[in-house]
């Protein structure tokens, strides 16, 4: 009898919480078993960065058992390092986790992978940018794999109103892996009940995805280019701002343009525009021979519209209320065009967000009015809301506060905001003629402003702290002005990265600048109802 010493082809299926790990893993074995072969599956349940991500290990012998003359293989229950020959994820993150725990290698491990991110607890908390670089991501699956198919599987999810886990059957059909032909996976997933069509969709867009790929040379190396160099859909620029700006900043300045425009009217968006010359104006000034590609007013052109178009309730109001987000609910819960669908959207407003739009001898009455009532021990007041968007009263009520958009300007926010902008801006203005560096990290510090509530208001007094106490000083002492540009990134840096303010209050320090003030925070006593029950029960 013919010896065997083929061995098993081992993959490790990874997919988040809900995402059917289980039930690939269970068609790839009903594959096997349809198609002659043995198989054998197990799951890993375990604790990944978003908590609730499972691997699934399968092995599959590439001889059919009817050639193996009664003799069946033995299975391993674990992969081994180094020795995986697929390695199949649903998400770009997880597979490199994988990667790192040493899984996979370059000289034997495929990697199918989707491109798609679902991000992390710990990237969310960031008050900065803090995802991870894609590119990097796809540079370790490149570095670590013998070949590699990297695709959208949650673009093709959503496209086939199917589950991702029908799309990842198909990648794993398409590049060849296994020996069972297309026909022997669709015959399964035809088994698989009401869903079946669906899953019969994802799985073709993923199979051919991966054939066309297979027909292509440097994959990873087209995908990090793109990465890299392919421009999202673009604003559309006025032709006279064109003109007028140069070319390096057309990108970033048509989309705050159009946003500000929508945000408010035409007359903001001119505002903007204002802003964004006499920064120009003074880039141009401080670096006459534009060594630096007008790297202040690109970003500039950035943090001002995105301050500028701040969040509010009238914001609010506005965007839940839009045709473009009924429709991706609809798509969402692939709701058919016979569905009845409800949706209801939970507010809470409290006396700060109806303060804004007030005038300010109005505003300040209110919010004095909800500082008393904090002083006496009860909590800020707010108005809880929820609204069915799918009726007409519900729907009747958002576009009549998204109407109020015109009566903005009027609003106590709406002027402090613009004092705060210009604040920034004639920083940056001043900065940059004395100082091009120390202008641009500044204007760096727009990342700052970000969020709502008290994260906004903290992000605005930050960046005044170290405008007024790191920066500004450099103009009455040019000789500092390079320190001082190191010494406003790191207050930047550590701003974003402590949210609670510790660090940044160090590197102040550090550089000579006094630590933000200390805000007074009224003390809530609250009654303890076991010890006055204690006090009234008789000794």
């Amino acid at each position: 009898m013919m010896q065997v010493t083929t061995q098993p082809i081992s993959l490790l299926l990874c997919a988040l919480g809900g995402e059917g790990g289980g039930i690939l893993t269970d068609w790839l074995v009903e594959t096997a078993r349809h198609a002659g072969y043995a198989a054998q599956a197990t799951s890993i349940p375990g604790v990944a960065q978003r908590t609730g991500a499972t691997t699934y290990y399968l092995e599959v012998f590439p001889v059919p058992l009817s050639d193996l003359g009664g003799r069946r293989p033995v299975f391993g229950l674990n992969p081994l390092p180094g020795r995986l020959d697929a390695l199949v994820s649903s998400e770009l993150l997880e597979t490199g986790r994988q990667i790192t725990n040493g899984l996979a290698s370059n000289d034997h491990t495929l990697v199918i992978t989707s491109s798609a991110r679902s991000l992390t607890t710990g990237e969310k908390m960031v008050m900065g940018d803090g995802r991870r670089d894609n590119a990097e991501l796809l540079q370790l699956v490149n570095t670590h794999s013998r070949s590699r198919h990297v695709l959208d599987m949650a673009a093709l999810t959503q496209q086939a109103g199917t589950v991702v886990s029908a799309v990842m059957l198909g990648a794993i059909a398409g590049s060849g892996l296994l020996p069972f032909c297309r026909r022997e996976y669709e015959t399964v997933i035809g088994e698989s009940g009401g869903s079946a069509k669906a899953s019969l969709r994802g799985f073709a867009l993923a199979f051919d995805a991966v054939n066309a790929q297979r027909t292509q040379s440097a994959y990873i190396d087209q995908v990090l280019a793109h990465e890299s160099e392919a421009p999202a859909q673009q604003a559309v620029l006025p032709e006279a701002l064109r003109r007028e700006f140069p070319l390096e900043v057309h990108d970033l300045m048509a989309l705050g343009h159009a946003r500000v425009r929508d945000y408010q009217n035409a007359a903001y968006g001119e505002r903007y525009v204002q802003r964004l010359r006499r920064v120009l104006a003074a880039e141009q000034a401080g670096d006459p021979q534009h060594l630096h590609g007008y790297r202040t007013t690109r970003e500039m052109a950035r943090w001002v519209a995105l301050w500028m178009a701040f969040d509010d309730i009238v914001l609010v109001a506005d965007l839940k209320s839009r045709a473009s987000r009924q429709a991706r609910v609809r798509d969402e819960v692939k709701a058919g065009g016979d569905d009845l669908l409800r949706v209801f959207d939970h507010f809470k407003p409290g006396a700060p967000e109806f303060a804004a739009m007030l005038p300010e001898s109005l505003a300040q009455r209110v919010l004095a009015w909800d500082r008393r009532r904090v002083a006496q021990g009860q909590a800020p007041w707010a108005l809880p809301l929820k609204i069915g968007t799918h009726s007409v009263l519900g729907m009747l009520a958002l576009r009549t506060l998204a109407a109020c958009k015109r009566l903005r300007p009027m609003g106590s926010r709406f002027h402090t905001e613009q004092a705060l902008i210009d604040r920034w801006v004639d920083a940056v203005v001043r900065l940059s003629e004395a100082h091009g560096p120390l202008g641009h990290e500044v204007a760096l510090c727009g990342r700052l402003i970000k969020g709502y509530g008290t994260t906004n208001e903290r992000g605005k007094d930050n960046l005044l702290h170290i405008i007024d106490h790191l920066a500004l000083p450099a103009l009455a002492d040019p000789g500092s002005a390079t320190q001082r540009c190191a010494a406003v990134a790191a207050a930047r840096k550590n701003a974003l990265s402590d949210e609670a303010g510790k660090a940044l209050d160090q590197t102040l320090q550090q550089h000579g600048a006094p630590a933000r003030p200390v805000k007074a925070q009224p003390i809530r006593w609250q009654h303890n109802p076991r010890l006055k029950a204690k006090a009234a029960t008789p000794s």
